[in-house]
């Protein structure tokens, strides 16, 4: 067989457009999703359907939710005078698996990217400024965007952006994973390192 019939080929052609999907494993997937017994095909698809009907992005923080309030901004035990800007919902599901942060968050969807066209309006940043200046509570803005060029220029942007408002802006640390050789780390990462270090 030379081609695919006509919706097979549509059906691959959508699967590819998946972030980290190519054509290879787009066609790996559709035939898997045919392999798929009515029913489980059914539950697959109206999965996707109600999770674009019913999430959709806290009015506060910016995360994904099914609730407005999100259940992290509408908890009362949450320490309120703190808030961890991330680049993604999924960064806020990575920092929540840790069950050592108990703060609050705010969501960018995204960093800073001149190369790419991307600007400080295109990003969350406007309710993250708003947010401050309507909560006078807030201490402490923690910058937990990725460690590479996007988000360094989108860390320095908050710090600068918050400065005068006198609220304390720090980073998380970066360096050597755990597990991770001296000899395989690149020099950005071995001198975050060694400016992250700490007394034991």
């Amino acid at each position: 067989m030379r081609e695919y019939p006509k919706t097979l080929k549509i059906m691959i052609n959508e699967l590819s457009k998946l972030p980290g999907i190519g054509k290879k494993s787009a066609e790996r997937l559709a035939f898997h999703i045919l392999s798929l017994t009515d029913r489980e095909a059914e539950n697959l698809a109206g999965s996707i359907i109600e999770a674009k009907k019913k999430l959709n992005y806290c009015s506060i923080c910016g995360n994904i939710t099914d609730k407005n309030p999100c259940l992290i901004c509408s908890d009362e035990t949450r320490d309120k005078k703190v808030i961890c800007v991330v680049e993604s919902p999924q960064d806020v599901a990575a920092i929540e698996k840790i069950r050592e942060y108990d703060g609050l968050y705010h969501v960018l969807h995204g960093s800073i990217s001149p190369a790419g066209g991307i600007g400080p309006s295109d990003i969350n940043l406007k309710s993250l400024v708003e947010r401050l200046r309507d909560n006078p509570d807030i201490e402490e803005v923690i910058v937990a965007t990725n460690p590479n060029i996007e988000g360094e220029a989108t860390a320095m942007y908050i710090a600068r952006l918050l400065k005068p408002a006198g609220i304390k802006v720090t980073r998380i640390a970066h360096g050597i994973p755990v597990g991770g050789d001296l000899e395989y780390a690149d020099e950005v990462t071995l001198l975050k390192a060694v400016e992250g270090r700490r007394e034991i």
